[in-house]
């Protein structure tokens, strides 16, 4: 004789919940993986650059810069996109490494020590504002202008500057100088702080003194 307590179904019901709800987080849990970095920070890409990353140019004089770049929003953000040729006496290209193919924290870092680490070769500025998943084109021209003692010294001092090409957010403040004139002067905004990922790539500078020639 077989001998069922009236219980066991009882019982058995509520298991069967718990399983299905454990079951249920275990297969989820996977699926909900929190987003890439790209697509919860505001991320700063250039479209089209000329000239591009990895173009040979002529290290002297003067260079027209032309950039179409994106902005696509992921919180509200006011305040001016600057897209700027930045020389260092300190950070060489290798040293720097710089990739506009990656958008990361770590990237956008290595964006912050150039800037921190260089003087302004000639810039492009815009004030822009957006708001979460707006994607925002920005078209920029300006000329960079390469520092006359860019391949002077000894050759273990030249080898560690370098030329870059950066485009970033920042707060500015105009002031005005003597004649009356205006000048805007910009302070980038901070990585972690605002949740921006800036972007860059070394520009390949040749020296013409010693035949270098793009």
């Amino acid at each position: 004789m077989k001998f069922y307590s009236k219980n066991t179904k009882a019982r058995f019901r509520p298991l069967l919940g718990v399983g299905l709800v454990l079951f249920s987080v275990l297969m989820f849990s996977g699926c909900l993986d929190e987003p890439e970095i790209d697509e919860r920070w505001t991320l700063l890409e250039f479209l089209a650059v000329d000239p591009g990353p990895g173009e040979a140019v002529n290290g002297s004089g003067s260079m027209a810069v032309t950039v179409s770049g994106r902005i696509t929003y992921r919180a509200i953000r006011t305040g001016f996109l600057v897209i700027e040729a930045r020389y260092s006496p300190t950070m060489s290209g290798p040293s720097a490494r710089l990739d506009p193919e990656e958008h990361t924290l770590e990237e956008a870092q290595r964006v912050e020590m150039v800037l921190a680490n260089s003087v302004t070769a000639g810039r492009g500025i815009k004030a822009v504002t957006g708001f979460d998943h707006l994607m925002q084109q920005v078209d920029l021209e300006f000329d960079a202008v390469f520092p006359a003692d860019l391949f002077t010294g000894d050759p273990d001092s030249v080898a560690n500057r370098g030329m870059f090409l950066v485009m970033y957010m920042a707060e500015g403040d105009e002031i005005e100088l003597d004649g009356g004139r205006d000048s805007l002067v910009v302070t980038p905004f901070a990585v972690e702080e605002t949740e921006v990922l800036f972007t860059g790539f070394q520009l390949e500078a040749l020296d013409p003194a010693a035949g270098g020639t793009p």
